[in-house]
């Protein structure tokens, strides 16, 4: 595993590579993946957008890319498979509290082709490795829905923990369902790719 900010081999500007996943910036030439995915009514569901089917037209895809890739507040980061480089999803480092170092995250992987492999619990590793060892949070929180069972198996092999549950407080299906919330902590993780990058260079 590696870090890095450079082209290589055709593959896109990437912040942090892991083995099979990497994280890199927003990009407009993904504009038509990402509305893909926006616009898939069951990955909307799961990852708490609207319950009812909500249309994302070119010019909603365009205003939230112009918010999202200049916001301050929010870390916005494509997921990449880096076997071919295909854009596979996005996460979001968002409510970063510098003075507490708490924020919270989410995790979305577009195509369900892609869900139930592994690419999940990487991207979320990688995104808590930006957090805990690049940003120096202590605490990293997120709220995941008790029917996303794949989300809730890569957030649970990432090291993230359930700390209590909203019940009944989210409607779709016909049915109600619980707010599982979940969190991290500094001490709690091992980086595995940014230890040894951002590590000083020892004295020569």
């Amino acid at each position: 595993m590696h870090s890095s900010g450079g082209e290589a081999a055709g593959r896109p500007p990437v912040n942090v590579v892991g083995e099979r996943v990497a994280l890199g910036p927003l990009s407009r030439t993904l504009l038509p993946r990402y509305q893909a995915w926006m616009n898939d009514v069951a990955t909307q569901g799961w990852a708490g957008y609207p319950t009812r089917p909500e249309p994302w037209t070119d010019e909603r895809m365009a205003q939230w890319y112009d918010r999202a890739a200049t916001d301050q507040e929010r870390m916005w980061l494509t997921i990449y498979e880096t076997g071919a480089w295909r854009a596979i999803g996005f996460c979001v480092l968002r409510d970063i509290d510098p003075r507490h170092r708490t924020a919270e995250f989410g995790m979305t992987i577009g195509d369900r082709a892609d869900r139930g492999k592994g690419y999940g619990t990487e991207a979320v590793t990688l995104l808590l490795d930006l957090a805990f060892t690049g940003l120096g949070l202590n605490n990293v929180q997120l709220q995941v829905y008790e029917f996303n069972h794949a989300g809730l198996r890569a957030y649970r092999r990432a090291g993230v923990k359930e700390i209590g549950r909203r019940r009944r407080c989210y409607f779709v299906g016909g049915r109600f369902w619980d707010v599982v919330y979940m969190d991290c902590l500094a001490e709690e993780f091992s980086s595995p790719v940014l230890g040894r990058v951002l590590a000083p260079d020892e004295a020569r």
